[in-house]
């Protein structure tokens, strides 16, 4: 995916030039994952933020088992509808229907007021979405990464967890898997 994103903002017309005005996330918003929404027929994902995968397991301090996809998804409506923040479309896929965006909120009250908070960062950095990566393993963009790494290493939200389904590690792992190269993919659980 990540290098059909770098395609689309290499060719996208509005990429580059004047930008766009911000929006905020359609009060009509039907959110599928932890990291998108679709709304009037498109669909938009929060670029560079992967969420952990549906149909995946976490388990819970109290021993209860939660599909990760699902943590996600409520993290990114909670924060979604208590922020308000306002996106702007950095690259477009007509093909897909898809946009992707890059989401700030400003909240004018308590202690962030005044403050930008960038919605893949607050997710990423709280534990309860991922820095994105390209199929050779690179952030898509690399300060969610740092922002990954720090979440990991204070074992913020999901990290918490020690059967967390790290999302890269399979994706990576099924695309490898899928050109016929050995699936040696592992991350540092030592970390946790």
């Amino acid at each position: 995916m990540a290098l059909t994103v770098a395609a689309m903002l290499a060719t996208t017309p509005a990429f580059g030039q004047a930008a766009s005005a911000w929006s905020p996330v359609p009060k009509d918003a039907v959110y599928q994952t932890g990291d998108s929404w679709s709304s009037g027929g498109v669909t938009y994902r929060l670029y560079g933020v992967q969420a952990c995968l549906r149909g995946t397991s976490v388990t819970n301090a109290n021993g209860i088992v939660r599909d990760c996809g699902e943590v996600s998804l409520a993290m990114l409506v909670a924060l979604t509808r208590d922020l308000h923040p306002q996106c702007y479309r950095a690259a477009v896929s007509t093909s897909e229907q898809t946009a992707f965006v890059f989401c700030v909120a400003t909240p004018s009250s308590g202690a962030g007021a005044g403050s930008r908070i960038d919605l893949g960062t607050a997710l990423i950095s709280t534990g309860f979405a991922f820095a994105a990566l390209k199929p050779d393993g690179q952030p898509v963009h690399a300060p969610y990464f740092v922002a990954q790494m720090i979440a990991q290493r204070t074992h913020a939200g999901l990290w918490a967890f020690a059967d967390l389904p790290e999302p890269n590690a399979i994706i990576l792992r099924a695309l490898r898997e899928k050109q016929g190269a050995p699936a040696d993919i592992t991350h540092n659980s030592a970390s946790r």
